[in-house]
C-alpha cells in the first residue's frame, strides 16, 4: 500500500513538472508533439520488448487479448447507439472518443512502478486489443462520419494498423513468444536501457499537455462520452474484479485498463477529420484527471 501512494506521489510531481515548465513557456506544448513520437516510436517499443520478450503465453494472457478487443467492439456499439440521432459530424466525433484507452503512456509509468514487469506483462496483452481498437475501430468511426467521409477498405484500415510501431512491435513479440526464439542479449540489453525512459517521458508529457481551459458549452457532450466511458467501465471492470475466478493481478488488470483516459490517438484524429479539437482536447484531459483519482481510489482498496 506504501508503494502505491508513494508511486502515485512521485507521479503527480513528475506531471506538474510538465505542467509547470508549460505555463512558464519553457516548454510549448507543441513541444509534446515531438516528445509524443520519441514516446510512441522508441521508448515505449523498447518497454514492450524487455518487459514481454520472454513472456510464456498462458491461456489468461491470450483472454486479455481478446478482452481489449472485444471491449471495444461492445462499448464502440453501445455509443453509436446512443448517439444515432445526432448529425454525422457530431456522431463521428462523440463516437471515436468512445473506445479505446491511453495504456502506453497514462498506464505503463503507473503500472511499472506498482507492479514492475508482471504488471507491464499483463496489461501489455490487452493492450494488443486494445491497439487493434484504438487505430482501427476509433479510427474507422471517426472517419466514416467526418464531413469529409472516405471509403474505408480491408487495406486501408490494415495499412493503419501496421504504422502503428507500439502494435506491429506487439505482434513480433507475441510471435517471438509462441514460436520460443530468444532475442540476442545485446538488444535486451539496449531495449531495457532505453525503456527505462519510458515512465518520466510520459508523466512528462500527461504534464506538458494537461489543460484546464474548459469552455462550458462542451459540458454536455462531454458528459455524456465520459458517463458511458466511465459508467460501463466501472461496471464491467467491477463485475468482473468480484466475479471472475481468476488470480489477482488478472483481475486488477480488467478493472483498471476499463477506467483509463481516451486513447491520446483521438488528438490527431480530430486534427484530420476537422472535427472540434477544443472539445476533443477538453474531454481527453478530464478522462486523464477521473482516471487518475479513479485508479488511485480503487487501487487503495485492492492493492
Amino acid at each position: 500500500m506504501e508503494n502505491f501512494n508513494t508511486q502515485f506521489l512521485y507521479s503527480v510531481i513528475i506531471i506538474a513538472i510538465g505542467y509547470f515548465f508549460k505555463q512558464k513557456n519553457i516548454i510549448k506544448e507543441k513541444d509534446g508533439e515531438s516528445l509524443a513520437r520519441i514516446i510512441f516510436n522508441i521508448t515505449l517499443p523498447c518497454l514492450i520488448i524487455a518487459t514481454l520478450h520472454n513472456v510464456v503465453i498462458e491461456k489468461s494472457l491470450l483472454v486479455l487479448v481478446f478482452l481489449g478487443l472485444f471491449y471495444g467492439v461492445i462499448i464502440s456499439i453501445i455509443g453509436l447507439f446512443l448517439f444515432r440521432k445526432e448529425e454525422n459530424k457530431e456522431k463521428g466525433m462523440l463516437g471515436m472518443l468512445i473506445p479505446g484507452f491511453n495504456i502506453g503512456i497514462f498506464a505503463y509509468p503507473l503500472v511499472q512502478g506498482i507492479w514492475g514487469t508482471e504488471g507491464i506483462k499483463y496489461f501489455g496483452m490487452f493492450d494488443i486489443g486494445n491497439a487493434i481498437v484504438t487505430f482501427g475501430i476509433s479510427y474507422l468511426i471517426g472517419s466514416y462520419y467526418s464531413k469529409d467521409g472516405m471509403v474505408l477498405t480491408a487495406k486501408h484500415i490494415g495499412g493503419r494498423l501496421s504504422k502503428s510501431i507500439p502494435l506491429m512491435t506487439y505482434v513480433i513479440i507475441f510471435i517471438i513468444s509462441i514460436t520460443g526464439i530468444h532475442l540476442p542479449h545485446q538488444v535486451i540489453d539496449v531495449t531495457t536501457t532505453i525503456s527505462k525512459a519510458n515512465m518520466p517521458l510520459s508523466l512528462l508529457l500527461l504534464g506538458i499537455y494537461l489543460n484546464f481551459s474548459f469552455e462550458k458549452k462542451h459540458w454536455k457532450g462531454i458528459g455524456r462520452v465520459l458517463g458511458i466511458r466511465y459508467g460501463t467501465g466501472l461496471l464491467l471492470g467491477l463485475l468482473a474484479f468480484f466475479l471472475w475466478p481468476a488470480e489477482d493481478m488478472f483481475r486488477s488488470t480488467i478493472l483498471i485498463c476499463l477506467i483509463l483516459p481516451m486513447a491520446s490517438s483521438v488528438l490527431p484524429y480530430s486534427v484530420e477529420f476537422k472535427y472540434n479539437q477544443r472539445f476533443v482536447g477538453t474531454a481527453a484531459n478530464l478522462s486523464i484527471v477521473i482516471s487518475f483519482f479513479l485508479i488511485w481510489m480503487i487501487g487503495n482498496l485492492i492493492v
